[in-house]
């Protein structure tokens, strides 16, 4: 026998594959499931959003949500339902141009990968001689004691594999047999590493794809103003607006681009089933506006809500253009953001939002605008009667409160104040401007638990209380929610 013959395939039956949830078929599955994902984890997000769950992940204060968005959330459900179904009748055209799925092949295929083992193996003996190594004589000094070593050295010889089979007409026969690593091997390959490989190309596709149709819709100004700038209405995304463009957008940079990539893949229905549904899964995550750190999906790529948040905000627009997966053509081109910290930009948004929201309701109902409007009795002469005042430096006077009415109270009140020279003074003053300070610092550093318009007064009142409370000390901050 020749020492080269390779082994048989094995003879094979097809049987049409059952469904995976019966008696739902799979190429239906397959449209149903990415939506499914979509809608759950966005609920998922949008109760963690309402409950105020992990609050310090939050990239954006509730009162960004409300005030910054140009977008209501009833347009954006809208929108993403009209996209889906659009999704769904391009999934079912493409589930019409793939073969049904069966099995009872796999041991077949996995003989087919064995061989191709088995023939690579030919090409040792020849790259061991380029560095001088006779993988013959080597081979031949350890066919006793490794013969399994042996066989793959002498280029994929291995004499003493042989098996015995039965033919379909009742013969038997012997042949060569495959090493149990090539059998391991061929498994691996089948199973696994192919799947991968075709995963991969299926990222980088769609990656590609939606990278390079994403740039020219944010270079060229008709393509932006005509279609993508829809999607920039939510400055601040949260989870079930990741999906909210324009109709046309959407069919060509999310369902067409993901569907190129599962073709070009060669992937099976339900290996486009999980593609498919990661991808949806992942594009919600990207928008969900939370920095979670025990997040697998925003830990195993760059590509995460903090990165694409950046592309949301009004100076970094035409930056970070990469998406769902990864981001190296954004760094390969030179579109990442290089701003370096954005903390204070991130800071600055959230002052200016909740300043509006608290303009919509103070906490003590009453607005900055009437401290000029209002009737300035019985304060008039607080300004000129406050002398002691006049001789304290403007830093130990802070907050400053807004102009008119307001800043006559104030300069009463602080003057009262520095009358009491037994428990009040000056050094009162002092006190309560470093507490102002440091107040000020606390709310920068932290997201605000709610928003004023979803509070009762005493809520409010309450949390101004906890928001301002240092020292063992309350209520010394005057004026501080209207002068941020």
């Amino acid at each position: 026998m020749d020492s080269f013959n390779l082994p048989p395939l094995p003879e094979y039956s097809l049987i049409p594959l059952p469904s995976l949830v019966p008696p739902i078929p799979d190429k239906f599955l397959t449209l149903l499931l990415p939506i499914a994902a979509y809608w759950i984890l966005s609920m998922i997000f949008h109760w963690i959003d309402t409950k105020d769950l992990f609050s310090q992940y939050r990239l954006h204060t509730p009162a960004e949500v409300l005030k910054r968005n140009h977008v209501s959330r009833w347009e954006v459900v809208r929108d993403v339902v009209l996209q889906q179904i659009i999704q769904t009748m391009v999934g079912i055209v493409l589930g019409m141009t793939e073969p049904d799925d069966f099995y009872g092949k796999e041991g077949y295929d996995v003989a087919v990968w064995a061989i191709r083992i088995r023939i690579m193996q030919r090409a040792i003996p020849g790259l061991l001689s380029l560095v001088s190594v006779n993988a013959n004589g080597i081979a031949k000094n350890m066919a006793g004691s490794h013969p399994t070593l042996a066989g793959a050295l002498s280029g994929g010889v291995y004499p003493s594999l042989i098996e015995v089979v039965t033919l379909s007409n009742g013969n038997q026969v012997s042949v060569p047999s495959f090493a149990p690593w090539e059998k391991m091997a061929a498994k691996a390959m089948y199973w696994y590493i192919i799947p991968a490989v075709q995963f991969g190309i299926g990222i980088f596709v769609v990656d590609t794809w939606q990278y390079f149709l994403h740039r020219a819709m944010h270079m060229n100004k008709w393509l932006y103003t005509t279609f993508h700038s829809r999607h920039h209405r939510l400055y601040v995304p949260y989870a079930f607006g990741a999906l909210y463009n324009h109709w046309f957008e959407g069919f060509l940079l999310d369902i067409l681009g993901t569907s190129i990539a599962f073709k070009v893949a060669g992937m099976s229905t339900r290996q486009g089933m999980w593609f498919f549904t990661c991808s949806t899964i992942k594009t919600v995550d990207d928008h969900c506006g939370y920095s979670l750190p025990w997040d697998p999906l925003q830990r195993l790529t760059s590509n995460n809500a903090g990165y694409h948040d950046i592309h949301h905000q009004s100076w970094g627009i035409k930056t970070n253009f990469s998406q769902p997966f990864f981001t190296f053509w954004d760094r390969f081109l030179g579109t990442v953001w290089t701003g370096g910290d954005i903390s204070a930009r991130y800071e600055r948004s959230k002052i200016a939002a909740q300043r509006l929201v608290d303009q919509d309701s103070p906490v003590t109902n009453t607005y900055p605008s009437q401290s000029d409007t209002s009737d300035h009795r019985p304060y008039q002469d607080a300004l000129k009667e406050a002398k002691e005042l006049h001789n304290t430096p403007l830093s130990f006077q802070q907050p400053q409160p807004p102009s008119g009415k307001a800043t006559q109270q104030a300069a009463a009140s602080r003057e009262q104040v520095l009358d009491d020279q037994d428990d009040g003074g000056r050094q009162i003053l002092i006190e309560e401007a470093a507490e102002e300070k440091e107040a000020r610092s606390m709310i920068r550093k932290s997201n605000r638990r709610r928003t004023a318009s979803s509070l009762t007064q005493s809520e409010s009142l309450r949390g101004l209380r906890e928001r301002v409370t240092m020292h063992g000390r309350t209520g010394g901050i005057l004026g501080m929610e209207s002068s941020r």
